[in-house]
């Protein structure tokens, strides 16, 4: 069984997102929820929600205990905000506001 959570448009660069997503990958619930706490990120606390959040959709599947699933997680690129800035001479810089699509995933692991 797995529970799944998604955030769309997060105001935060994928970039930034997938250094803290893929500290996290492959860890248990509880353990990355830890790690995510002390992570000195600005991505850090979107992740914690976000995860957070699968775990109360687990709980409400009547899963195994969600802090016992591991984590899978990606991040994708969703639009980008476009912005000019004025420059010298009459001339402009195209400045990209992007956001961020964040799935995070958890599954049972199973017992062979």
């Amino acid at each position: 069984m797995e529970a799944k959570a998604i955030l769309k448009f997060a105001r935060i660069t994928p970039r930034k997102v997938r250094r803290v997503v893929d500290l996290i990958k492959g860890k248990k619930a509880g353990d990355a929820l830890i790690a995510l706490r002390f992570m000195p990120y600005r991505g850090a606390d979107i992740v914690e929600k976000i995860l957070k959040s699968a775990m109360a959709n687990a709980e409400q599947k009547k899963a195994v205990n969600p802090e016992d699933m591991s984590v899978k997680a990606f991040v994708n690129q969703g639009p980008s905000l476009k912005r000019v800035e004025q420059r010298s001479m009459g001339r402009a810089n195209i400045i990209r506001k992007r956001m961020s699509h964040i799935t995070v995933v958890l599954t049972e692991e199973v017992k062979s």
